[in-house]
């Protein structure tokens, strides 16, 4: 964002005159009430409660809209539920933060499944996926409270980022580690305080923050450049419990309009047209878990194999050069002797 300094000033001048006992959460980052998207923003109270429709959003499966919380899914076995917002975001930067609650009767990894934010082409489609649809078109961040890989050293909860064109599938049984762009632990399950996500998409730049820990203060634990996502999607969230279960509360999702200054070109762009799609140096299916949460390389794969390659044929090359000039001057030396 470009500002100078008295623009900077000002602005925390103002930052510090709205905070109460607790900052909100849009304090602790670039968002402020003046950049607040109500159109695709859930807050209390909550229009609609207890009723059968919302404006501005809509509702299925196990969801339960009341006064306090959107419960996504109750604490019981086999129910899914999701709350998707109506209107299409055509903002190209902008910051999410979500307030939410995980949170049940169930002990050490005997709870479950999790829930799962989205950006996407489709809306109100359940599925497999934490209630919702798998070989989706968009950006979905899931909050995966249990391992379904048993082989698996990852500590849970874990966020993970998968960003889908519509190719790719989702794995539950390796807890979706093919097709994670990034992720890392967080405490956030049977908290007994507020719990927060942020999810800010600026420039091409996917960033995931978390305060879970009662502190005030923004955690990253995701940042991944070369991200492209479209405009007119949907937000949503969603969640889903299977053999085990989980209290999923959504008590707000505020959405902020990022001011930020693109290149000249960026203008003649049709960012509804575009594919979702990120730019690695590599594939997510080279990922292997270690303990942190973070990835090691695994297997030599793609381009690593060709340079493996070159670095042999050019080792050949001059041993071969050096064996034949030894060659040639052991040659010419026995020559000498006759």
């Amino acid at each position: 964002m470009a500002a100078g300094a008295g623009g900077l000033l000002a602005a925390a001048a103002l930052l510090l005159a709205a905070a109460g006992p607790r900052p909100a959460p849009a304090e602790l980052t670039d968002g402020n009430s003046e950049h607040l998207k109500r159109e695709h923003s859930l807050m209390k109270p909550y229009q609609g409660a207890g009723s059968a429709a919302m404006p501005l959003w809509d509702f299925q499966g196990s969801t339960m809209v009341t006064s306090q919380y959107v419960r996504l899914t109750p604490d019981e076995r086999s129910r899914e539920g999701s709350i998707w917002n109506r209107v299409p975001c055509f903002l190209k930067d902008w910051e999410l933060h979500i307030h939410f609650k995980i949170h049940g009767a169930g002990k050490k990894n005997l709870h479950g499944d999790g829930l799962a934010l989205w950006y996407t082409q489709e809306r109100l489609v359940p599925g497999p996926v934490f209630g919702s649809k798998d070989n989706f078109h968009g950006l979905a961040i899931f909050l995966d409270t249990y391992p379904n890989d048993e082989a698996t050293e990852r500590v849970f909860p874990y966020i993970s980022a998968m960003v889908n064109n519509g190719s790719l599938t989702y794995d539950h049984s390796k807890d979706g580690r093919w097709t994670e762009l990034a992720g890392c632990p967080a405490d956030l399950r049977n908290q007994n305080h507020d719990t927060f996500l942020a999810i800010r998409y600026s420039r091409g730049r996917l960033t995931v923050m978390t305060d879970v820990e009662d502190k005030n203060e923004w955690k990253n634990c995701i940042d991944i450049p070369g991200v492209q996502l479209p405009t007119g999607y949907f937000f949503g969230a969603s969640a889903g419990t299977g053999d085990l279960s989980d209290n999923h509360d959504i008590i707000s999702m505020k959405l902020f309009q990022l001011m930020v200054e693109h290149p000249l070109e960026d203008e003649t762009v049709d960012w509804t047209k575009i594919e979702p799609s990120v730019s690695l140096l590599k594939s997510p299916k080279d990922n292997v878990d270690d303990p942190t949460g973070n990835f090691r390389s695994g297997p030599l794969t793609g381009w690593k194999v060709f340079l493996l390659l070159l670095c042999a044929l050019l080792g050949i090359i001059i041993c071969a050069v050096v064996g034949a000039v030894v060659f040639q001057k052991r040659q010419e030396r026995n020559k000498r002797f006759y």
